[in-house]
């Protein structure tokens, strides 16, 4: 029987991980503003701009989220070389995040634009360009695995379905991952139809879930452990993957994890406020890798991303977890 997890002690051996993020890098922009009246021309908000920021989107969003527990902190992906591309670097080099993974000379570099006002999102506007890697770009992609991945604790996959990540680099990423005996977790994306077969741990959501084994979405269920629509897709999920845990997130209903024989365990969201929801996909899958290369069982590496994410959807914009506030988390239980 498992005691209980010091959550504490856990929390603090991130600072020794060595973290790898890979898949689509975006960079993410804020507009932020004061609404007063309609505008004349349309029935929509005329929003009076007061200020502007950027944030590393994608999975240069999870690498910030694992910088923030620890400084071996690098991310491998694409940017275009355009001025977002160079911001995008910019802003991953001062946050001290190790960048020679990262492929230049893509189509263009992913931007998505929000439209703040009052604290809530009036818009978001994408402007993005799918293109898979060229032959050379896998082979530089793979050449880098080859050399880095030994050197990592875990690897963080983050599929955006922008056209970084492609079957032939995930079957790569995979084999690399059991050749050296490495965590690999990943947050699949719904339209991609990648298969991660073997890797330690996979984070869809409750869409995602039902979208990579063809299934219809069905109707939320409570209790959840009862959600036999659910169920029956995590149990394919399981069997196409081959993988060891399965942690479906669920909004409002928390998480749900499969893990080895165990029943399934649900974990109810913990956030008091939500603000925004930006980016808390890739906070949950941080904070779980984290765990699980801290030495935590697959349950409380999730309930760890649980917290994390009950925080980070409390805040508004793209934004990040501090070890003081996780630590926090856990002290006030």
């Amino acid at each position: 029987m498992r005691t209980e997890p010091n959550f504490l002690e856990l929390i603090g051996r991130f600072a020794g991980k060595r973290m790898l993020a890979i898949g689509d890098l975006m960079l993410d922009e804020f507009i932020w503003g004061r609404v007063s009246r309609i505008s004349p021309e349309a029935p929509v908000p005329v929003v009076n701009v007061t200020g502007e920021s950027y944030y590393p989107g994608g999975a240069a969003n999870v690498a910030r989220n694992l910088r923030e527990f620890t400084s071996e902190t690098f991310v491998m992906g694409a940017v275009g070389a355009d001025a977002p591309g160079k911001t995008l670097l910019e802003l991953l080099h001062a946050a001290g995040i190790r960048t020679d993974g990262v492929i230049g000379g893509a189509a263009a570099t992913t931007v998505k634009t929000r439209v703040i006002a009052r604290n809530q999102q009036v818009v978001r506007v994408d402007r993005e360009q799918k293109t898979a890697l060229r032959p050379d770009q896998l082979a530089e992609a793979g050449a880098y695995l080859e050399s880095a991945i030994a050197e990592m604790d875990a690897i963080v996959v983050a599929d955006y379905g922008k056209g970084f990540l492609t079957q032939a680099l995930a079957d790569e990423i995979c084999r690399l991952a059991r050749k050296h005996r490495k965590i690999l977790a990943v947050d699949p994306h719904p339209h991609t139809s990648l298969t991660w077969r073997g890797a330690t741990a996979i984070k869809p959501n409750r869409i995602e879930a039902f979208s990579a084994v063809g299934l219809p979405p069905a109707e939320a269920v409570e209790p959840v452990c009862r959600d036999e629509a659910l169920l029956e897709a995590a149990r394919r999920l399981r069997q196409l993957w081959q993988t060891e845990s399965l942690l479906v997130t669920l909004g409002e209903q928390g998480m749900l994890l499969f893990d080895g024989d165990a029943e399934p365990l649900h974990l109810a969201a913990r956030a008091q406020e939500v603000f925004d929801v930006s980016g808390a996909g890739d906070t949950a899958i941080a904070i779980f890798t984290l765990g699980l290369a801290a030495g935590a069982h697959a349950g409380a590496a999730a309930e760890l991303a649980n917290r994390a994410s009950g925080i980070v959807v409390g805040k508004v914009g793209t934004a990040t977890v501090a070890p003081a506030e996780l630590i926090r988390a856990f002290q006030t239980v």
